[in-house]
C-alpha cells in the first residue's frame, strides 16, 4: 500500500522554525517528484515547494523563497521541509504529495498522484 505520512507540525512563535517530514511506505520517494502544499482555512491549497525526480532540482513559491528549504534523505525514504523565519501567514495544514513525472516548478495539485494526510502548522505568539 502506497502511503505518505507527514509529521513535525506544531505551534511556533513568529520568527521560529519547524522541520516537517514526509515519510513514504510502499514506494521509493527518489523515483517521484515530491511537493509540499498548504491550505489555510477558507483558502485554496497552495503549492509551497517541490523537489523534482531525476536531478533533484528544487523550486519554491515566492512567499517562502529564502525561508523554506526542501531536501531528500533517500536512505530514510523521507523528504523534509525546513521552515525558518515563520510568519503568522504561514499558518496552515501542510501536505506532502508525490508525482510520477518530473516536474519543473511548484506544480499545481492535479499533477500529483499520492497525498499525505496533512500536519498542522500554527504560527502565533
Amino acid at each position: 500500500q502506497l502511503q505518505l505520512v507527514e509529521s513535525g507540525g506544531g505551534l511556533v512563535q513568529p520568527g521560529g522554525s519547524l522541520r516537517l517530514s514526509c515519510a513514504a511506505s510502499g514506494f521509493t520517494l527518489d523515483y517521484y517528484s515530491i511537493g509540499w502544499f498548504r491550505q489555510a482555512p477558507g483558502k485554496e491549497r497552495e503549492g509551497v515547494s517541490c523537489v523534482s525526480k531525476s536531478d533533484g532540482s528544487t523550486y519554491y513559491a515566492d512567499s517562502v523563497k529564502g525561508r523554506f528549504t526542501i531536501s531528500r534523505d533517500n536512505a530514510k525514504n523521507t523528504v523534509y521541509l525546513q521552515m525558518n523565519s515563520l510568519k503568522p501567514e504561514d499558518t496552515a495544514v501542510y501536505y506532502c504529495a508525490a508525482a510520477r513525472v518530473r516536474l519543473f516548478g511548484v506544480a499545481p495539485w492535479y499533477e500529483y498522484n499520492y497525498w499525505g494526510q496533512g500536519t498542522q502548522v500554527t504560527v502565533s505568539s
